[in-house]
């Protein structure tokens, strides 16, 4: 993380210093060096909430719920915004580097994001900036965080493991957002990618979480 912080400006630094320390919800052993599959919550919610979603995923690895910096509405969010699905670039990389400072102290292991909503894009930020630091990534009912400061450009994330729900009533994050990624993901990444639209809003519905759960499962072998 010292490295990282080094090539910031001063006063990112000072911002990123001002960050609290993480909380973070575990399912499992966090000392142990298998696989870590990290939960991300939605912009307004909390690490306590979305570490139930472990009760229904794989057993064997350590689940990890992490409650992001920023205080909001009476929960909290991963990055500032000019609208829903659209990171302020400045806020996403201060984010990005507080978390991986976090990660970084837990040693080499696969890492597996599972992001939902506000968590969604932020795991995206987080696969498009360092791609082969992740094992896989899951996308629930979010968007990529596009023009907001990390590489969207074609064959980024070749090979990646990529799971990608949507919702199709999903009327929570701009359709137009939701068509970049399904479109993205599909024609541009490289990633090898599993995709599902599920009738449904903005929640994930249970025939995605059993998906999920099976390709979680596959991918952690």
């Amino acid at each position: 993380m010292a490295d990282r912080l080094a090539a910031r400006r001063p006063d990112d630094r000072d911002r990123l210093m001002a960050y609290p320390a993480p909380e973070v919800a575990v399912a499992g052993d966090l000392g142990t060096a298998g696989p870590l599959v990290v939960l991300l919550h939605g912009r307004g919610s909390h690490e306590k909430e979305i570490i139930a979603l472990a009760d229904h995923l794989p057993p064997g690895p350590t689940y990890a719920a992490v409650r992001a910096p920023i205080a909001e509405g009476g929960g909290f969010a991963w990055f500032a915004n000019r609208g829903i699905g659209r990171p302020l670039p400045d806020s996403l990389r201060l984010s990005i580097d507080w978390f991986r400072g976090w990660l970084d102290t837990l040693g080499e292991r696969p890492v597996h994001l599972v992001g939902f909503s506000g968590g969604a894009a932020f795991a995206g930020g987080l696969l498009l900036d360092a791609p082969s630091r992740f094992a896989s990534t899951a996308i629930l009912y979010g968007t990529l965080p596009f023009d907001a400061g990390v590489p969207t450009t074609p064959r980024r994330l070749p090979g990646v493991p990529v799971f990608l729900a949507h919702g199709e009533q999903d009327r929570v994050i701009p359709p137009e957002l939701q068509a970049r990624t399904w479109s993205y993901l599909h024609d541009e990444s490289g990633a090898t990618l599993t995709a599902r639209r599920d009738p449904g809003g903005h929640g994930i519905a249970a025939p995605a979480l059993t998906a999920l759960h099976d390709w979680l499962a596959a991918r952690i072998g």
